[in-house]
């Protein structure tokens, strides 16, 4: 399967270059396993995890049979194929919107090892105005740059309005995930990073 270039993807540079020499990593919502191709090429081990059955199939499609890459049909709240594993990196593109956030945020950190990292890059829903004047501003340079880049995804791909606003989700970040940093991002997104103690 080809590379190919999106608001998603536009991230990935930067979730690869965090993969530390012999690292264990998990990607959420891995879809069709792009990133996971990516990450497969710096980390040790790599796990991509995705509730969608299709989209899993064409993540095969990208690596030979004898290929470590582990690839999980399940939810990350219920899968006990994740029972007992400890990351030191995971990540988690587009994702997080997709279920609810406390429950995903707290699985994520009990998944992670002592000293491991978390990645999100996510969509977070506009609920006030500068929200709505920030996304506005955006718009005309985002299109232009979804046209160099000839923006793309795969067939099928699922997706979802995010409910949670960016205040709401740093809120539970600073709870659930002390220290984490949020920022808004490029392209209607944001970042959440954040290192478990060690």
């Amino acid at each position: 399967m080809d590379d190919y270039w999106n608001h998603n993807t536009a991230y990935h540079r930067e979730l690869v270059a965090a993969v530390r020499q012999g690292a264990r990593v998990l990607d959420v919502g891995c879809g069709d396993g792009l990133l996971l191709q990516k990450l497969a090429g710096r980390a040790s081990q790599v796990t991509g995890i995705d509730p969608d059955a299709a989209a899993l199939s064409r993540a095969r499609e990208r690596f030979p049979q004898s290929s470590p890459v582990r690839l999980i049909h399940g939810d990350l709240l219920t899968s006990p194929d994740l029972e007992g594993q400890r990351f030191d990196l995971v990540t988690c593109v587009a994702t997080l919107h997709h279920l609810p956030l406390i429950p995903a945020l707290e699985r994520l950190r009990d998944l992670l090892a002592p000293g491991g990292q978390l990645r999100i890059v996510g969509l977070s829903a506009n609920a006030s105005v500068l929200d709505w004047a920030i996304s506005g501003a955006l718009l005309l340079p985002i299109r232009v740059m979804s046209g160099v880049h000839r923006e793309s995804g795969y067939p099928d791909m699922t997706t979802a309005r995010p409910s949670e606003s960016l205040t709401h989700i740093r809120d539970a970040a600073a709870t659930i995930l002390p220290g984490s940093q949020v920022r808004r991002r490029f392209y209607y997104r944001y970042s959440l990073t954040w290192t478990k103690p060690a």
